[in-house]
């Protein structure tokens, strides 16, 4: 009996003993949170929904109903100004829409990628995702090496030799669309160009033709479910934590296994052809390789290294392309004649001819504004940012270092200040003649950590709106939204389901 009391003595004491440690630890907690909020307090913002959660609860609020985080922080943004902080947990992120200070942080290369967002992107769900590649390495240096080594497969010479992949791929469109006009089918938009933007991305990067239009493939879904995952895992720090989402935290992690393993096997098959001699082709794949090709011995790191910037592009090469032409198509619907101005221009400079030529780019004129203008609306990556490497001052307030710096295109482009009538859709404000944005127009980001492929996705853009112009009418059909879904990157909630009909049968 006496060992017995004892025992539930020393039980009761280690007991008291970890409450006071964890008291101790939660009264620090709240006095770091304390410290934060005195630091960044000088600077405007929306009243915090609690002392420890900050704004969280909203954010997830708004995540719940389906509802776009960015539309928050535009309202955000014209109340408290051009610059006001949010609270996460014990994270502090400011947010920017002054041009001079956008110019000032994003054309500069001394301000890394913030790591409150892109050292997550390293995993998802404890799944190794982005890693280290392109979009996410934060280092400088490491940075530097892989877009030097990447800029040949993205050089004009070579981007004009793609051409006849974009002619020819989006040919398989207008196939299967003329299918489904015989057949008086609806069409979802989202989803077909979904799948050229795939098709494109995985014959000119990876030189593997999968014909997505035509067969069914878990890669589409793959990337939805893993940008959907990512959307959560980067907002909800507990979501992974709780039971009922243990099901999707699984299927995210799969997807990402799914994506990293294809990569591994077509990394393996090219570097096999480039070490018999086989000539290959100066695609992204190839450029991957070399990447890692002046180490003398290949380490597990280096190989998954390789795979990061496979995913990396295997997503951004389709994701953002096939979005803006959704929105496109979505807004040429409502707006006839502005359509009917894109055919005037498509049949002058195109005629009835099937081969686009590069000449022919440069001079679809309008087409650019409209592909420009759909971006400025619906700019699917809404934005970037960056950590403040030194103190600077915005509107008159101090900006520590060390600051989470957040940029939104997004939310500028839906400023009455810096465009009149912000939800107009109106593509002459991007007339060779008007004056052109001032720093709130970057839907590709901007300086030297700007997006390496959005020649190559305008390109592509301008090929396939172009023999949809040429070839077909369509209309939206009636009941569906046009909100916009948040998935890390914006796509149209509905996907945009159209009626389609030949051109011909409209003379």
């Amino acid at each position: 009996m006496a060992f017995f009391n004892l025992l539930l003595s020393l039980l009761v004491n280690a007991l008291y003993v970890l409450f006071i440690l964890l008291l101790v630890v939660f009264l620090g907690f709240c006095l770091y949170i304390k410290y934060t909020h005195m630091k960044y307090d000088h600077i405007p913002g929306p009243p915090r929904d609690s002392f420890l959660l900050g704004h969280s609860p909203t954010f997830l609020r708004i995540m719940r109903d389906g509802g776009v985080l960015q539309d928050k922080l535009l309202e955000w943004a014209e109340i408290y100004g051009p610059v006001f902080r949010v609270n996460v947990l014990h994270f502090v992120l400011v947010n920017v829409t002054c041009p001079d200070t956008t110019k000032e942080i994003l054309m500069s290369s001394k301000h890394p990628k913030d790591k409150f967002l892109y050292k997550k992107l390293f995993y998802l769900f404890g799944q190794r995702f982005l890693g280290n590649g392109l979009v996410t390495a934060r280092d400088h240096e490491m940075w530097y090496k892989q877009r030097r080594i990447m800029d040949p497969a993205f050089s004009s010479l070579y981007l004009r030799g793609l051409m006849g992949t974009f002619n020819e791929t989006a040919e398989k469109l207008m196939e299967r669309l003329s299918e489904i006009a015989d057949k008086n089918m609806e069409a979802n938009m989202l989803h077909l160009v979904n799948c050229v933007t795939l098709d494109v991305i995985n014959k000119v990067a990876f030189g593997v033709d999968l014909d997505f239009l035509n067969t069914k493939s878990p890669f589409p879904k793959a990337i939805e479910t893993c940008l959907k995952g990512m959307t959560y895992y980067v907002r909800d720090s507990f979501f992974e934590f709780k039971p009922k989402n243990r099901p999707f935290v699984k299927e995210v992690r799969e997807a990402c296994r799914l994506l990293r393993s294809t990569g591994a096997k077509w990394v393996n098959e090219r570097k096999t052809a480039m070490q018999n001699g086989e000539e290959v082709p100066k695609d992204i794949l190839t450029q991957i390789i070399k990447t890692s090709a002046a180490e003398e011995k290949m380490t597990e790191e280096d190989e998954e290294f390789m795979l990061d910037n496979f995913v990396t592009f295997f997503i951004a090469g389709q994701e953002t392309t096939a979005n803006q032409l959704a929105f496109c198509i979505m807004e040429l619907a409502r707006h006839p004649e502005i359509l009917e101005e894109l055919r005037k221009e498509v049949e002058e400079v195109i005629g009835m001819k099937r081969e686009i030529n590069y000449e022919d780019l440069g001079k679809l004129v309008y087409l650019s504004q409209v592909l420009k203008e759909t971006l400025r609306l619906y700019s699917t990556v809404p934005g970037t940012s960056r950590e403040l490497a030194e103190e600077i001052t915005i509107d008159g307030f101090r900006i520590p270092v060390g600051t989470n710096l957040m940029f939104s295109s997004y939310v500028c482009g839906r400023m009455e200040k810096f465009f009149k009538d912000p939800l107009k859709f109106d593509p002459d404000r991007f007339h060779p003649d008007a004056p052109k944005p001032y720093y709130c127009y970057y839907p590709f980001a901007l300086g030297p950590r700007s997006c390496l492929g959005q020649n190559f996705a305008q390109m592509e853009a301008k090929v396939v709106m172009a023999k949809l112009i040429q070839r077909f009418s369509w209309e939206l059909v009636p009941g569906q939204s046009f909100e916009v879904l948040d998935t890390g990157t914006l796509r149209p909630k509905s996907g945009v389901v159209c009626s389609v009909r030949h051109r011909k049968d409209d003379i």
